[in-house]
């Protein structure tokens, strides 16, 4: 009779190694490009928000050149040269007339800048020509701000009055801003671009309409004002 086989006597196979990861399962090489994806990421978002010129104090203001509009809508037929500029007020559903303020609550109106050139400038923090205009806009402000010039930012399809008031802050944007909150005056101009310039005479009449950001010779060309020589060193 033949006895049967004795199990512990039989032959075992050999545990295989679990190959462990740095964290989990995932080896240090997939952790390693999955960090370099976030990286580039991250800094594509910095270079597409940031502001393109350093803050006041950090170097020379620049713009970049030959930047194009931001499209945020269809184009469409807007005010011309000539026409009389609209006040910044619009009526509601209701009847009641509401006027465009800055970000410290104050009205905006046209009709107390008569007898001043005045730049209206429709713009965005997240909008990358907005971005690169910004330094320009703050030089012809401390320019001819005591020369005749009015510079009226405003400020469009944003998310809160202190995002804004963040933004120029940083940058020391010291003319008037306003929060187009719901975009009542975006649509009075009939604007669809980004930045989009208005400049109005003395009189409140259009004198010019540009689609895009401007240098600071193209500004001031086109708002006819004299050069400023630069201080004696």
């Amino acid at each position: 009779m033949t006895a049967a086989p004795d199990p512990e006597a039989e032959p075992r196979p050999e545990p295989r190694e679990t190959r462990r990861g740095v964290i989990g399962p995932f080896t240090g090489r997939q952790l390693a490009s999955a960090l370099a994806v976030v990286v580039v990421a991250a800094i594509l978002l910095v270079l597409v928000t940031r502001p393109i010129a350093p803050a006041p104090g950090s170097g020379p203001p620049t713009a970049l050149p030959g930047a194009t509009p931001f499209l945020v809508g269809e184009a469409r037929v807007g005010l011309q040269p000539g026409d009389l500029a609209p006040e910044l007020e619009w009526t509601g559903a209701d009847g009641t007339t509401s006027r465009l303020r800055d970000l410290h609550g104050n009205p905006v109106r046209l009709a107390d800048l008569r007898g001043k050139t005045v730049w209206l400038n429709f713009w965005a923090t997240w909008c990358p020509p907005c971005q690169s205009e910004t330094p320009v806009l703050r030089e012809m402000d401390e320019r001819y701000r005591d020369k005749g010039l009015a510079i009226v930012g405003i400020a469009v399809q944003e998310t809160t009055v202190d995002d804004v008031a963040a933004y120029a802050g940083r940058y020391g944007l010291a003319y008037p801003i306003a929060f187009d909150a719901s975009a009542d005056v975006f649509d009075l101009y009939k604007v669809y671009a980004l930045p989009t310039q208005f400049i109005v005479g003395p009189d409140g009449r259009i004198r010019d309409v540009v689609n895009g950001p401007l240098t600071v010779d193209s500004a001031t060309t086109l708002l006819g004002l004299p050069p400023v020589s630069p201080s004696p060193g």
